[in-house]
């Protein structure tokens, strides 16, 4: 196979109506910057059927490449599958609405070769609701306190990565995963630019509330084991009020006739009550990701592929 200089991936799902304009504008950029490049489309199994598109952007751009997941696995992992596919020197990573301008990927390649091993895209404007913003903002500004490494939040996946960052990247077997965390986590050298995020190009986000909502914990989960340390932490101040408040109802009954109220008594085992069954579910979380894991199942699975003569396999890393 012929050297690549620069592979592009993109997970797509629920965008049809950006991929035509996505490849013009990618395909215009990279071949004013580099002599050689492939841009990878994962096909998250979309629900809106984009995959005859991703067939026919093969056969009209040369450099087009079509890797179709057989289920849906989620954006994380079908990051991991383009960047599996990926043959370039380095890879780019963007999402697939047009929200990171592929104009700026001239701007990630000169602070790349600036010697950096990746650079990462910070977003100084966001497009998004102003309630994803707090709630973004409010949800690194927790991960932070909790891991004691400051986390940004406005860092997206747009990025760039040289051949020895993604094969590390690709050493991770875990099924719930956080690109970012991952990247923080590998600890190379790193840049970064700065970007305004644009309007999305069509259609609408494919997180929900719910979905958000999971993929935060998630990444909780997997950026250590904090949660197990709250839990900790919990049961030894509960255990020290628990010592003052049986102290001070030792010295009520000694001290007066009165019979205390049943109120404190309620408030004190639904307390503790909710806090062990939150705990018990905590740990029973961390247990059910090591069940997964000891299954040894793909993290993801191939259907199929278009383009650039495709060497992936069809079950790929577990």
């Amino acid at each position: 196979m012929a050297r690549i200089e620069i592979s592009v991936v993109v997970p797509s799902y629920g965008c049809i109506g950006c991929l035509e304009e996505l490849c013009a504008r990618l395909d215009k950029v990279l071949r004013e910057i580099v002599s050689s490049h492939e841009i990878v489309i994962v096909d998250d199994r979309s629900p809106d059927n984009s995959w005859p598109l991703v067939q026919s952007l093969s056969q009209r751009y040369p450099e087009v490449r079509g890797v179709r997941l057989s289920r849906n696995f989620g954006q994380q992992l079908a990051i991991t599958a383009g960047l599996q596919a990926a043959c370039g020197d380095s890879v780019v990573v963007m999402d697939c609405d047009l929200q990171d301008p592929p104009e700026r990927i001239p701007d990630l390649l000169a602070e790349y070769k600036k010697g950096y091993d990746m650079v990462l895209a910070r977003r100084i404007e966001r497009s998004h609701s102003a309630f994803r913003r707090a709630a973004a903002s409010a949800y690194f500004g927790l991960v932070s306190r909790m891991t004691g490494t400051a986390i940004d939040g406005s860092y997206g996946t747009f990025s760039i990565l040289s051949r020895k960052v993604v094969n590390e990247f690709l050493r991770f077997s875990e099924r719930d995963r956080h690109y970012l965390f991952i990247l923080k986590w590998l600890g190379f050298n790193s840049g970064s630019i700065e970007y305004v995020h644009d309007e999305r190009h069509s259609g609408v986000s494919s997180y929900s509330l719910g979905r958000l909502l999971k993929h935060a914990f998630s990444g909780v989960l997997f950026h250590n084991a904090v949660l197990l340390n709250w839990i900790m932490y919990t049961g030894l101040l509960l255990t020290c009020t628990s010592f003052l408040t049986g102290g001070f109802l030792i010295y009520r009954h000694l001290t007066s006739t009165s019979l205390p109220g049943w109120t404190s008594l309620a408030v004190t085992i639904l307390l503790s009550t909710g806090v062990i069954l939150a705990s018990v579910g905590t740990v029973g979380l961390y247990i059910s990701r090591l069940f997964e894991m000891a299954k040894g199942r793909p993290i993801y699975v191939v259907d199929t592929e278009c383009g650039c003569e495709a060497t992936m396999s069809k079950v790929t890393r577990s």
